[in-house]
């Protein structure tokens, strides 16, 4: 039988006898680095594993050219995948990319940014690596948009596509899409697809 959390196949659930804080949370995600770590409503702990080499790979370009992005735009700015946010629903995620409007940003304190932000971004993306299982994705994003993410991409490199999800709509599937362009609070945002699809 496996003990240890790095053995154990994720997401894993914890659920600790007295819910964490949200500052005992960020201890503790800090303290079990590299693992990553979400919290749900009722305070139960999801544990995931670091995304392997590829799939990180791919992230971390889909965040730059997010980043470029806000930068030149300039009404709001990007964040990774290690930036979690408290959502309305009390849970806390981290999106693999995120975009945050300055009205936004500048609504809540710089203790409050330090922490979990209590604010849920305008954009994120989801980006499916190897060991993803697709219903898990679709339902996480289904919880941002249930919580105000105007407009999610998941971004699938293993089916070259991408799913485009926003409130009241069914999600709009593009399949082995040359580029996708941003809606709503991210219009003039494109996303070329060669730079991802390796």
């Amino acid at each position: 039988m496996s003990l240890a959390l790095n053995e154990i196949e994720p997401p894993i659930r914890l659920r600790p006898d007295t819910p964490m804080s949200d500052d005992q949370f960020m201890r503790f995600c800090a303290a079990n680095e590299p693992m990553r770590f979400e919290r749900e409503p009722n305070g139960e702990i999801i544990v995931m594993s670091p995304t392997g080499s590829e799939g990180g790979g791919i992230e971390t370009d889909v965040t730059t050219e997010l980043a470029i992005w806000a930068r030149a735009d300039g009404r709001g700015r990007a964040f990774g995948s290690n930036a979690g946010f408290k959502l309305p629903d009390t849970s806390v995620r981290a999106a693999d990319a995120a975009w945050v409007s300055w009205r936004l940003w500048n609504s809540v304190s710089r203790e409050q940014r330090e922490g979990f932000a209590p604010i849920c971004p305008e954009f994120i993306i989801e980006v499916r690596s190897k060991t993803d299982r697709l219903p898990t994705l679709q339902a996480k994003l289904a919880v941002w948009i249930a919580n105000g993410v105007e407009v999610a991409w998941l971004i699938d490199p293993i089916e070259k596509s991408i799913t485009i999800y926003r409130p009241g709509e069914e999600p709009e599937h593009l399949a082995h899409p040359t580029s996708v362009q941003g809606t709503g609070p991210i219009a003039g945002f494109e996303l070329v697809l060669s730079k991802v699809w390796t």
